[in-house]
């Protein structure tokens, strides 16, 4: 049982795998950054602060007028936090688009270079086994 679990680990399918995941957590990351330490405070400054995190019903619960969503947690209140929801959305649309982009750049990089291979020169082409024989038939004809 142990050999085959290991030869199963070891298929190819399942190193790419995990490299996969590895690879997919940090760069994750990345973007996480980029949407959250780059773009969303430039469209904040363009759509003046734009920033839902904060609105929030209260279902159930004492909490005070003008507490943020993290002290109404705090008072133990209920709440519905539609505003985080809607910054998950627009984060999410946000990380879409940027991969949407890197995505296509390296489509298009990738289009360049098999372009490159394509345009490439072959190699001159040997005689053919016709041309060959041709050959060797005007050879014997001259003898």
């Amino acid at each position: 049982m142990f050999k085959e679990f290991r030869n199963f680990i070891a298929r190819g399918n399942v190193m790419d795998m995990a490299v996969g995941i590895i690879i997919g957590a940090a760069f994750t990351a990345i973007v996480n950054s980029l949407v959250s330490d780059l773009i969303n405070p430039i469209i904040g400054l363009f759509a003046g602060g734009l920033d839902f995190n904060n609105n929030y019903a209260v279902l159930a619960g004492e909490v005070p007028a003008g507490a943020s969503l993290e002290a109404a947690r705090e008072a133990g209140a209920s709440v519905f936090a539609y505003g985080a929801f809607i910054m998950a959305v627009i984060n999410f649309l946000i990380i879409a688009f940027v991969v949407f982009m890197l995505v296509r750049y390296v489509n298009k990089i990738k289009d360049v270079a098999v372009k490159k291979e394509e345009v490439a020169p072959a190699a001159p082409a040997g005689p053919t086994e016709l041309d060959l024989l041709i050959e060797i038939r005007d050879a014997l004809a001259n003898k």
